[in-house]
């Protein structure tokens, strides 16, 4: 019942139990995850799970295992011993959340559990993933979410063996990144005074510090963390703290305190540019990632149609008109990351087969996206958009209006060959806790995983093992909803993916 399901799973008589006296043996290199290990159970089974060099326990990082690729492993498991073996530390990650699973479910909870028996059936598995993009965008710039919930997203992350953390820091309504020589981004930009009329503050930013912690906590669980800083829409937060930076230098701006999609966008001066290089080589020393991802969408040309500095430079550069600004800043930003060695990530193509795009109006956008040469992750709204609710039920916590997105339409997002992978996205405007950041986040990122991971998708075989799984969910303390069924629906908005201002 493990999910998302194994590439090879065999079933072997007996059971191995853990006891105190279980101790593991660790090949050089496979530290981490014994380290990973031990914390995820030691809180339920308090078992001290210790190294040493005769422990039947045994975890070994070997890259002369062949045929599993970058993140396979291989685990087996009789009444002697378990020995997982992977060719790297994230394969090991992965196998380390397979032990969990063939655990009983109180396995993985917070608190003790007396007088239990902890024991793993007898398997052989070999078992790698279908692709290699298995992604979750968590938006914290709309409604920030402290560090702590972040990390437990990502553990809910890695229990599934999903694989990227789409982590969306800047926005209109707050920029939560620090920048050396930019203080007023955080000072200003990370705070608003209300939340569409709500007249409570809202925001937080994190220090260099998490966000440096999370990339390395992230990284001991088989997780990557991609950062996005929008730009040149999306920007009203930034501009709020700088104003220079903006098309009106001399107009103030507050944070914004509604959704949708503000005017207010950079300017393409030079001293923009600066500043956005600034911010970039900041993301880089923080986050060792090769994809950044730099926004690119939902940019009105309205302003740059009125103001001197861009038609000055749209007439320097020969350009048609100001609406070819918007790929004209983009390959500037696309040169800058790529000159340092890194992958730059759009939500649009910028005319620079170089960037990897994601698919977010139309699923059939991604054919002459791929055609042009470009890397594309799938991400089109009606799949994969965790902030439209799951259901019409009355049960149902507020979500995005317009859609209905349940499980089985994530199960099945189109996904053309040739594409590294897919991922959801949780926008936050309707998602101000932690507790309803999970509720829509499951069980649909279950289905996710699963549909990317397997080697044959089977939606059937998904909802027979999700009735096992849900009981994992609620050892870890997550409300989900019930497993819906059903396909994709409109129920009153038409594509976009910033929603229109409450009602």
């Amino acid at each position: 019942m493990l999910v998302p399901s194994p590439t090879r799973l065999v079933r072997r008589h007996g059971r191995f139990t853990l006891s105190p006296d279980t101790a593991i043996r660790v090949t050089p290199g496979a530290e981490g995850a014994a380290r990973l290990l031990r914390a995820c159970l030691r809180p339920a089974t308090g078992l001290p799970l210790p190294l040493h060099e005769d422990g039947r326990v045994v975890f070994a990082l070997d890259e002369r295992l062949v045929g599993l690729g970058a993140e396979g492993y291989a685990l087996s498991v009789n009444e002697h011993a378990v020995v997982l073996r992977a060719a790297t530390r994230q394969g090991l990650a992965h196998g380390v959340q397979t032990i969990r699973q063939l655990l009983p479910p109180e396995a993985l909870g917070s608190r003790p559990v007396p007088d239990a028996v902890w024991a793993l059936p007898g398997v052989d598995i070999r078992d790698a993933p279908r692709l290699p993009w298995r992604g979750v965008l968590l938006d914290v710039a709309r409604h920030f979410q402290p560090i702590g919930v972040v990390r437990r997203f990502v553990d809910l992350m890695a229990l599934h063996k999903l694989n990227v953390l789409h982590l969306h820091l800047t926005d209109d309504q707050g920029w939560r990144l620090p920048v050396p020589g930019w203080p007023r981004l955080t000072e200003v930009g990370a705070w608003r005074a209300e939340t569409a009329g709500d007249g409570v503050p809202h925001g937080g930013w994190y220090t260099r510090a998490e966000l440096a912690g999370l990339v390395g906590y992230a990284a001991e669980r088989g997780v990557r963390v991609v950062p996005e800083v929008e730009m040149p829409g999306h920007a009203r937060a930034a501009l709020a703290a700088y104003p220079h930076l903006g098309n009106s230098p001399d107009r103030p701006l507050p944070v914004w305190t509604r959704w949708g999609v503000s005017e207010a966008v950079f300017g393409v001066h030079d001293a923009v540019l600066g500043f956005c290089r600034d911010v970039l080589d900041e993301v880089l020393e923080v986050f060792p990632d090769p994809h950044v991802h730099v926004g690119g969408d939902e940019c009105p040309t309205t302003e740059w149609a009125t103001s001197p500095a861009a038609l000055a430079r749209v007439a320097r550069e020969g350009l048609a008109g100001p609406h070819e600004l918007h790929g004209w800043f983009l390959r500037r930003i696309t040169d800058h990351l790529v000159a340092r060695g890194r992958v730059p990530v759009s939500w649009e193509p910028v005319g620079d087969p170089r960037v990897v795009v994601m698919p977010w109006r139309d699923a059939a956008d991604a054919a002459p996206a791929l055609d042009r040469g470009h890397d594309v992750v799938m991400s089109p709204h009606r799949w994969t958009y965790l902030d439209y609710p799951q259901s019409t039920g009355p049960d149902e916590p507020a979500g995005q209006p317009g859609l209905v997105v349940t499980a089985h339409d994530v199960y099945h997002v189109p996904l053309p060959a040739g594409v590294l992978g897919a991922q959801c996205a949780l926008w936050t405007e309707y998602v101000p806790t932690a507790e309803h950041l999970e509720r829509l986040a499951f069980p649909r990122l279950a289905a996710l995983a699963d549909a990317l991971w397997a080697r044959r998708p089977d939606w059937t075989g998904f909802t027979d093992r999700m009735r096992g799984h849900a009981s994992r969910l609620t050892a870890l303390s997550v409300p989900h909803a019930p497993l819906a069924v059903g396909g994709v629906g409109a129920v009153g908005k038409e594509d976009h993916r910033s929603p229109v201002p409450p009602r």
